[in-house]
């Protein structure tokens, strides 16, 4: 059963959009469409049968069209935030093996990250609400075991997940499916070297088409032979961003799954978290609505 939020009821929706809009404000780097950044939405994506891997292709070119790279790797969070995507295995139930080289490049991004004015805003409110400690080392070491404590998936094998690697990086399972993989920054790359085929959009039957500018989309892609038909990715926003909102959802339930709905800037979204015992499962955005649809 969902968790509508620690406090419950539309009272905590709404504290929960103004403490999210303040990080939107504040995140001033997130890339900007258009100039940073350029996409090509296309086609709308159609269904995909539980199961299946194939799916009608109806974008011919990538999502990207161009991405400002020496802009992109001139920002320090997403220059330590790219050398972490290289440090896992692909398939769920091979055990993952961290060498001391990765868990320094873990530790430089999350001091990157503390760094920012939107990972302070997020450690000053939860210090507030007492759920992470107002020391900045201590709350480094709680955001540590949230995203990069290793647990198992599958449970054949040995610790052979953990937050991040589902989130930001992407897993499959049993060969067979595509597990997380809801960042824009690991989309583009994928994309770039031909390992990921993006395949349309998707949107409510109800709904008009999104726009190039959005922010927010859900998706339809291949990823090395496997289908994922739907998932909810921010575009553009830092990796600061994406961390400080699901650990503040996160810590602010304690539920097995939790469900918000918000409005962050000009979108209405469902914000999902599920928890693996004291760590992030997986989290991601579902976009439900946009003003420039209207």
């Amino acid at each position: 059963m969902a968790r509508r939020y620690v406090f419950f009821g539309q009272q905590a929706d709404r504290e929960l959009t103004e403490v999210l809009n303040q990080l939107w404000t504040l995140d001033t780097n997130r890339l900007r469409p258009g100039t940073d950044y350029i996409i090509s939405l296309q086609g709308k994506a159609g269904y995909v049968a539980q199961g299946s891997n194939y799916a009608r292709d109806r974008a011919r070119a990538p999502l990207f069209t161009y991405v400002n790279e020496d802009k992109l790797k001139g920002i320090e969070t997403y220059l330590h935030f790219i050398n972490l995507l290289d440090n896992y295995e692909m398939s769920t139930g091979v055990q993952e093996e961290v060498t001391s080289e990765e868990l320094k490049e873990n530790k430089l991004f999350i001091d990157a990250m503390m760094e920012t004015a939107v990972m302070k805003f997020a450690h000053g409110y939860l210090s507030n609400k007492g759920q992470s400690p107002s020391d900045c080392d201590q709350f480094k070491r709680q955001l540590y075991d949230i995203w990069f404590r290793l647990y198992h998936r599958d449970r054949s094998g040995g610790k052979d997940s953990c937050g991040f690697e589902h989130v930001f990086v992407g897993e499959t399972k049993f060969g067979r499916e595509i597990l997380g993989l809801h960042n824009w920054v690991q989309f583009y790359l994928q994309e770039k070297h031909d390992h990921l085929d993006y395949k349309g959009y998707k949107a409510r039957a109800n709904k008009n088409t999104p726009d190039e500018d959005d922010h927010v989309l859900n998706l339809q892609f291949s990823w090395k032979g496997l289908v994922k038909p739907v998932g909810g990715v921010f575009i553009g926003v830092s990796p600061e961003f994406e961390f400080a909102l699901f650990t503040i959802i996160f810590l602010m339930s304690t539920e097995k799954r939790t469900s918000v709905e918000v409005k962050v800037d000009e979108y209405l979204l469902e914000l999902i978290v599920y928890r693996n015992g004291q760590c992030i499962g997986t989290s991601y955005p579902k976009l439900l609505s946009s003003n420039q649809w209207d």
